[in-house]
């Protein structure tokens, strides 16, 4: 099993900047990636960043080129530097772990962090 915890996040004004940390323990061997999604009231969870174990970095759409995803060489804590911030990247942001068994993966998240951006 993996554990994530969060820290970082808050209220920020548009065109400001945040930062968000996730420290990941446990079975870490089995990680194949660790990223950050976000649900805001009313929509879907989705896809922010991700880095994959052997470092492939994927963006979603709407952040790409505002948003940066970084990791420490112990693959165990990644950070979400958040640039330009808009409203609409109001949510709650999630840390998730794929942790691959043989014949499954299986998804592990944080407990969220809020980010709150005012026009």
């Amino acid at each position: 099993q993996v554990r994530l915890v969060e820290s970082g996040g808050g209220l920020a004004q548009a065109g400001g900047s945040l930062r968000l940390s996730c420290v990941a323990s446990g079975d870490m061997t089995r990680v194949t990636a660790l990223g950050w999604y976000r649900q805001a009231p009313g929509n879907k969870r989705e896809m922010v960043a991700v880095i994959t174990d052997f470092g492939s970095i994927h963006y979603g759409t709407s952040v790409r080129g505002r948003f940066t995803i970084s990791r420490n060489d112990l693959k165990n804590t990644i950070w979400l530097q958040m640039d330009n911030l808009k409203p609409e990247d109001t949510a709650v942001y999630y840390c998730n772990a794929d942790y691959q068994t043989d014949s499954a993966v299986t998804d592990y998240w944080g407990q969220g962090a809020q980010v709150t951006v005012s026009s």
